[in-house]
């Protein structure tokens, strides 16, 4: 069971926002293999989806991001992942649907785009985003953009 909480860059205490850059560095830049600034200056703007498993671990993550602060006419949600501890449990779906569920909450019920690694395409398809534009390479990775109308 993963229980959700979606906060401010500033309702964060110290020690979740550890937490959510120790996770986002142990997913993305040790287990991809990806060396990029995470720190992009962009959590301040967001909001932050925080999913615990039963003991309280960080398993989930996801940022999420009003119209304008990332792409122009779109709310965004990005930095989606989880831990390796709750990989194959369904916790992606969950996450991925109490994302959009926060998405709308916070930004109203406005077409949502992401940018996705692009072997998650069908992944995301399950949730009714489609790819808009032209594969591209983001820190040596196929991405596409994706948008849920």
């Amino acid at each position: 069971m993963i229980s959700f909480e979606c906060k401010t860059f500033n309702e964060l205490a110290n020690s979740e926002l550890y937490e959510v850059m120790s996770l986002r560095q142990e997913v993305f830049v040790v287990e991809q293999k990806c060396f990029y600034q995470d720190a992009d200056g962009k959590d301040p703007q967001a909001w932050h989806l925080l999913g615990a498993d039963a003991e309280g671990d960080l398993v989930a993550y996801a940022r999420i991001f009003p119209r304008g602060a990332v792409y122009a006419e779109y709310p965004a949600i990005g930095r989606i992942l989880t831990s390796m501890k709750v990989r194959g449990t369904g916790a992606g779906r969950l996450l991925v649907a109490e994302a959009i569920r926060h998405c709308e909450r916070l930004c109203g019920k406005l077409p949502i785009k992401i940018g996705a690694q692009a072997h998650l395409d069908r992944f995301y398809g399950e949730f009714g985003f489609h790819m808009v534009g032209e594969p591209f390479l983001e820190d040596g990775i196929p991405h596409i953009y994706m948008v849920r109308e």
